[in-house]
């Protein structure tokens, strides 16, 4: 039998069939689609974590000294050491500056959370607050869409001005200018110069509703003790130099703590790439285990062929018997009912994945999630398809090719 003739049987089968062949690719249909759906999701949050999310909060090309890993740690003895371990100082910075032979730009950044109080009375609660160095302007690559980024010397004498985000911006004087204005941190005034661009949100929580001083101004007593700072962050200027900057700042650190050769160190050192390495593990169970859950659905969505591939080869028996009287071979009979179940299969994987591409799409769209279609996972998606209509139709189609021509005939 030609492959388009079993092909527009198996269509005629649908269409005679409606009920029965809706149940029959239902099973793939579900399948597939959720198979879409959360690869489209994991691989979304990858290509977010490791493009966007690693120039947002890292920057590019970036080395980060910091008291301790920014991974999650899960040992309580691990933990207890890191706690014990010295604090990041205002001297620690300076002397990477100051030793460095890569060509790099280094500065320093402290964070916390608080509440920002305009002159107008108006407030905004959980703001990001920032202590940074005008270097982490560059680094973070973050511009400043009105007014001006505070200047060395403001950074150097520690004037207390304030850049505001865009959310901040508007929560506190609205339609109004914020230039000039004065807000209060923890009761301090400071000076806004100017207002960031929009840097959008990150899984729903905005980069906007932050607020960015001076290392060196009073804005260092509300995020640390005084001195201490929470991180160092070096950005070299070529790419190719990332790890000799990373090697120099760890045996600079190494010779401020007088630690020996056989000693470990008790800062963290790490590039952009080290600390998103914990979301390498998790991607990759993510990326195995899910599918592999999911495909269970088309296991059962196989089996749901199979049965109605074996109800048709019965209510067919007289159909088979006279082809079989008329000269058709067992094998005609059995690329018959195969292809019937693969074409079955196949549209119920191509229905799914129509379906699971339109609800990623609406994930991405009202969910904070983000998600990427790739096109090896809707190839995959048809494939496991036509893979399960093969192993379903392998078992009906060799059943009625054995039947008996004169048996058939009989059969009412």
């Amino acid at each position: 039998m030609h492959f388009a003739e079993g092909v527009r049987l198996a269509l005629y089968q649908l269409r005679t069939e409606k009920l029965k062949s809706f149940f029959s690719l239902l099973g793939v249909i579900v399948g597939v689609m959720f198979l879409i759906i959360v690869v489209s999701v994991v691989e979304g949050m990858d290509r977010y974590i490791r493009e966007d999310l690693s120039s947002v909060i890292f920057g590019v090309n970036t080395v980060t000294l910091r008291r301790w890993s920014d991974g999650p740690s899960f040992d309580g003895m691990v933990s207890r050491e890191r706690v014990r371990r010295p604090r990041i100082r205002y001297e620690d910075w300076q002397a990477v500056q100051d030793l460095i032979r890569v060509p790099a730009r280094v500065g320093t950044e402290s964070e916390t959370g608080g509440e920002v109080v305009a002159d107008n009375g108006r407030k905004v609660e959980n703001v990001n607050i920032s202590a940074v160095s005008p270097e982490i302007l560059r680094i973070r690559d973050l511009a400043v869409e009105k007014g001006r980024p505070f200047s060395p010397q403001e950074a150097e004498r520690g004037t207390p001005v304030v850049i505001l985000g865009m959310d901040t911006a508007d929560l506190l004087f609205e339609s109004r200018d914020p230039i000039g204005r004065k807000v209060r941190i923890r009761g301090f005034p400071y000076r806004v110069v100017g207002v960031l661009e929009e840097q959008g949100s990150l899984f729903g929580i905005s980069l906007d509703n932050r607020v960015i001083a001076p290392a060196r101004s009073p804005i260092q007593a509300v995020t640390n003790p005084r001195g201490i700072v929470d991180q160092v962050v070096a950005q070299a200027t070529d790419p190719a130099d990332t790890r000799e900057l990373q090697r120099e700042m760890e045996g600079i650190m190494r010779g401020r703590r007088k630690l020996r050769p056989a000693e470990e160190n008790n800062f963290s050192v790490e590039t952009a790439d080290e600390t998103l390495s914990f979301w390498d593990k998790i991607s990759q169970v993510l990326f195995v285990a899910l599918p592999g859950l999911v495909a269970i659905s088309l296991v059962v969505g196989g089996i749901v062929i199979m049965n109605i591939m074996l109800v048709s080869v019965m209510e067919r028996t007289r159909e088979i018997g006279v082809r079989k009287a008329i000269g058709a071979r067992r094998r005609d009979i059995l690329s018959q009912v195969l292809i019937e179940s693969i074409t079955l299969s196949a549209l119920g994987a191509t229905l799914g994945v129509a379906v699971g591409v339109g609800v990623s799409y609406l994930v991405a769209t009202f969910t904070p999630l983000p998600t990427a279609v790739d096109i090896k996972w809707v190839a995959l998606g048809v494939s496991l398809g036509v893979v399960v209509g093969i192993v379903s139709g392998v078992y009906p189609a060799a059943q009625a090719s054995k039947l008996d021509p004169v048996d058939a005939l009989r059969q009412e």
